[in-house]
């Protein structure tokens, strides 16, 4: 009975954090030239190269821990984008006092916590499938 809830649980979760990333990355591809200002105005380093590897990081690396491939590498690779997404587009230290600061604040802390749960994911040895 144990076995068969953690199977489940990390099924569910391995899901939901490849949904968590799939989502945003098809919104980037329909949104690009919003980002692609985004990301210019946050003065990320060569935004045409950028955006491209990061739609593509996060569209892949979705679908791979949805489907269950690759498990650890789309992991560290969604935890690689998110913690440089984090560094450059919630830099809340450079706002003043405010809601953008306290807005930019809470999704920085959201995206550690998602870092914590690709790394948690990227560490299991083993990988299930229900069936």
């Amino acid at each position: 009975m144990i076995n068969k809830l953690d199977d489940i649980s990390i099924l569910v979760g391995r899901s939901l954090l490849g949904l968590y990333f799939l989502g945003p990355g098809l919104a980037k591809i329909f949104n690009y030239s919003n980002y692609a200002v985004v990301m210019e105005e946050n003065e990320v380093p060569l935004t045409l190269v950028a955006l491209p590897v990061v739609i593509l990081i996060q569209v892949i690396g979705g679908i791979m821990l949805i489907l269950n491939l690759n498990v650890k590498v789309s992991a560290l690779a969604l935890f690689i984008t998110t913690i440089v997404i984090n560094i450059y587009i919630h830099d809340f230290w450079t706002l003043a006092d405010g809601i953008s600061k306290a807005h930019e604040t809470q999704n920085f802390v959201k995206n550690l916590a998602i870092c914590a749960g690709l790394l948690v994911l990227a560490s299991r040895e083993k990988f299930v499938k229900l069936g």
